[in-house]
């Protein structure tokens, strides 16, 4: 960064699951600046794993709230030892992993409101927080509540029609409900409550509220809606199967998509190393080409039958939601297994569409940057469109090929048969 320059800065943070990032953009929505901190390895005495804690009932996933925090804390100083400029900073913004809850203790707003500049702040809110474990968007504890909303509402189909989507066990509204039920001296003395996986944003046209997936206006164009289906068996397992079919490294990981067939001679895999959100449902479950459960693959069939039932499993769900494949469809990959070309072929064939990418893979950052610089001028009537006019357009990395989308095309039906078979399975 020109540490001699006084243009105004935007900065734009991301409390993902695993990490806390950051990016710095100048006036013209060039990068200045990125950093980030890793909760397990750079917060060692949090003892989280993957960023979070999961409890013994297997339903439960928490992190320390003042882990959080404390990252803050870190973040900022390591800015500051690089020669970032605060002063520059006229704006910023954050965007953090979904349905991560935090409850402030009452009082905590007298807190905030007297801080002091020489105490770091996880120190000052040690006590400014009634719930230390906060629940993520991992947690699946709350099923007796969501179906108490779900009954109070007239059925989980009525409650989609009217917010965009059913109850889940990570929203945040039942997750209170349990604290009340189930906590309640933690419930009273509760001021405010502000709510790594695949997940799949839609711009569509059209929506269907359905019983899987989500529908809400869309935030940057009054005309549509956003559709988003979230996927909790996402990398982490594509990592689990890489360090055990591809020698724990993403380059014969690779080496394994290129050198094997679209369709997989007919092996569908489903992956679920936790309870899923889309479809709820748990296990691994293989099945060859005449529709045969079977106990295991070797290494090559494995890995591919994965990253096949992954795309799969997500371009099933969309077209439920609404979405359609057209002539001007294009898919933006974010995240880290966007840098994966292999990767990104798959997904393109599987959507019959072409994939972009950014050169930022801390695409949550930036957005939270842009929205910081729209904030100022927002109510001059600049529209979110016109902020980004001067953002870098997205780089194509993958076009589909139309045999292997013809393949992918006649392997959807299956698919969609076999994970009715493995959910009528996980209810028996």
């Amino acid at each position: 960064m020109d540490s001699g320059s006084d243009s105004p800065l935007y900065l734009g943070l991301d409390f993902s699951t695993q990490q806390l990032k950051v990016v710095a953009i100048d006036g013209d929505l060039n990068v200045v600046h990125q950093n980030y901190l890793q909760f397990d390895s750079e917060l060692p005495e949090f003892r989280t794993q993957g960023g979070v804690y999961l409890h013994m009932d297997g339903l439960t996933v928490t992190s320390p709230v003042l882990m959080w925090v404390k990252a803050l804390d870190l973040l900022l100083d390591k800015m500051k030892k690089e020669g970032f400029d605060f002063s520059r900073v006229r704006a910023l913004s954050g965007s953090g992993q979904q349905h991560g809850s935090v409850f402030w203790r009452t009082g905590a707003s007298q807190t905030l409101a007297h801080l002091h500049p020489d105490q770091n702040l996880h120190q000052l809110l040690q006590d400014s927080f009634s719930v230390l474990d906060s629940p993520v968007w991992m947690d699946s504890s709350t099923s007796y509540q969501c179906q108490n909303l779900e009954v109070a509402t007239g059925g989980a189909l009525r409650l989609a029609q009217v917010t965009g989507s059913r109850a889940y066990e990570r929203f945040t509204g039942n997750q209170i409900c349990k604290l009340y039920q189930s906590r309640s001296a933690r419930f009273w003395c509760t001021e405010v409550s502000l709510g790594t996986s695949d997940t799949v944003f839609l711009s569509i046209q059209e929506p269907r509220p359905a019983l899987e997936g989500h529908i809400f206006c869309n935030p940057v164009d009054l005309e549509a809606y956003m559709a988003l289906l979230c996927f909790k068996n996402g990398s982490l397992t594509r990592e689990r199967i890489r360090n055990q079919c591809s020698g724990g490294t993403w380059e014969h990981f690779s080496a394994t998509l290129r050198e094997t067939s679209p369709g997989n001679n007919g092996n569908i895999g489903f992956y679920f190393d936790s309870q899923e959100i889309t479809p709820p449902a748990s296990g691994v479950h293989r099945f060859d080409s005449d529709n045969f459960e079977v106990s295991h693959w070797s290494p090559q069939v494995e890995l591919r039958a994965l990253v096949e039932g992954q795309f799969l499993s997500r371009r099933l769900h969309a077209e439920r939601l609404g979405y359609s494949i057209t002539a001007g469809t294009r898919v933006l990959a974010t995240g880290g297994a966007s840098s994966n070309r292999e990767l990104l072929q798959v997904l393109a064939d599987v959507f019959s569409a072409p994939v972009y990418t950014m050169d930022l893979s801390n695409s949550a950052c930036l957005g939270s940057a842009y929205r910081a610089l729209h904030g100022l001028v927002a109510e001059s009537g600049v529209s979110f469109f016109d902020v980004v006019k001067k953002a870098p357009e997205p780089q194509l990395v993958a076009s589909p090929d139309p045999e292997a989308t013809q393949v992918y095309d006649q392997m959807l039906r299956r698919v969609a048969q076999l994970e009715d078979r493995v959910l009528q399975k996980n209810r028996t």
